[in-house]
């Protein structure tokens, strides 16, 4: 008789180790001002469990992480975890903050091999800005995250927010602060993310 120890089990005879999914992001993926297990990655947890799917999640997202944090981070997180896919979440704050565009698709793009020559798969989750960035800055920011995903044979969630942020009332779902979605906002950001991660897993 099959049972369940430690992983998931099939026919009576006991899987593999689970793979791991790396999630390296900032405050949207780091449960910023929600209650603990309402974010989208311990969602994603949970319908990993629920699909029956054999793999764990490490969250190593920091609130205010920009992607030269994430680049700095990663090779130490790679050598201890070993991802079979490792989803980049990181942007918003290097356009808060007025990062040059170069020097965060250099930091995309570096993450993005760099996890690929680990053996793991990548997905980067695109970010868009407000329009009062500017009509042309908002475009060369968003493409960013398509560029290197291209280039680098990487999946993309074209905006991680889309339905959230871009809906009629854009501020209904974000906290106080007016950039980070409310709990109600997260099952939404996962629908956004589950389609191209689901193949990567299934791949």
């Amino acid at each position: 008789m099959a049972v369940l120890s430690g992983g998931l089990l099939w026919g009576g005879q006991a899987q593999a180790k689970p793979s791991t999914i790396l999630v390296l992001g900032d405050s949207l993926s780091a449960e910023y001002g929600l209650p603990r297990g309402t974010g989208w990655v311990a969602l994603l947890e949970q319908r990993l469990q629920a699909e029956k799917l054999a793999f764990t999640v490490v969250n190593a997202s920091v609130s205010g992480d920009t992607t030269a944090g994430g680049r700095s981070r990663l090779p130490a997180l790679l050598a201890q975890h070993r991802p079979a896919v490792v989803v980049i979440e990181l942007g918003g704050n290097d356009a808060l903050r007025g990062l040059p565009l170069p020097s965060t698709r250099d930091h995309l793009q570096t993450m993005t091999r760099a996890a690929r020559a680990a053996g793991a798969k990548v997905l980067l989750a695109g970010m868009q800005v407000p329009p009062n960035y500017g009509r042309d800055y908002g475009q060369q920011f968003a493409a960013l995250f398509a560029t290197v995903a291209q280039e680098n044979q990487a999946a993309l969630v074209p905006f991680l927010l889309k339905g959230i942020a871009d809906g009629p009332d854009p501020l209904a779902l974000f906290q106080s602060d007016r950039i980070h979605p409310r709990a109600e906002a997260h099952p939404r950001i996962l629908d956004n993310v589950w389609p191209a991660l689901r193949k990567l897993l299934r791949s």
